[in-house]
């Protein structure tokens, strides 16, 4: 009776003990379900059209960097006084230069968005490449490019720059 009685408990105890273990599993399966690890090929659609968008925009404005430093100003400054003809050169020169920077700039954001077409023919767009999970839609439509979710991001960054006293006084960052 008593091992009878043991053994009635120890199945008491392990179909309770089962019971309770079950539902977590069960729980747990169906936040599985609900965790994504790509997005749809609909979703994917939606943000090709957004990269579609934004890299014809850019192109269009590299295009009209190249040409604004490549071009030959037809207003030149050729008739007018030697002291002023000095100084729009040099504006001009400072302008050519700058263009060429957001030029460059410009060129690496279109091979980005690019790239992020790639990513979705591939079907792994809008995954975090430090985590792996999904980057929110919401992110992914605001910098389309992203590789990496908020909170990778973060983690990644360098701490904001402190400005001492003694650099704000004496007016030079050396």
């Amino acid at each position: 009776m008593k091992k009878t009685g043991k053994t009635e408990e120890k199945k008491g105890v392990t179909s309770k003990a089962k019971k309770p273990a079950a539902k977590p599993r069960k729980e747990t399966s169906v936040k599985a379900e609900q965790v994504k690890n790509r997005y749809s090929d609909e979703e994917l659609e939606e943000f090709k059209q957004i990269i579609l968008e934004k890299l014809e925009k850019a192109r269009n404005d590299l295009k009209l960097l190249t040409e604004s430093y490549t071009t030959g100003n037809e207003h030149d400054t050729n008739d007018t006084s030697p002291t002023f003809k000095v100084l729009e050169e040099g504006y001009q020169v400072f302008s050519k230069e700058e263009n060429s920077k957001f030029a460059a700039r410009q060129s690496k954001f279109i091979k980005a968005l690019e790239n992020a077409l790639i990513r979705i023919e591939n079907k792994s767009y809008g995954i975090c490449r430090a985590t792996g999970k999904l980057i929110p839609k919401d992110r992914l439509r605001i910098v389309p490019h992203a590789t990496l979710s908020i909170e990778a991001k973060r983690q990644q960054a360098p701490p904001p720059p402190v400005i001492s006293s003694q650099t704000t006084h004496s007016g030079s960052n050396y």
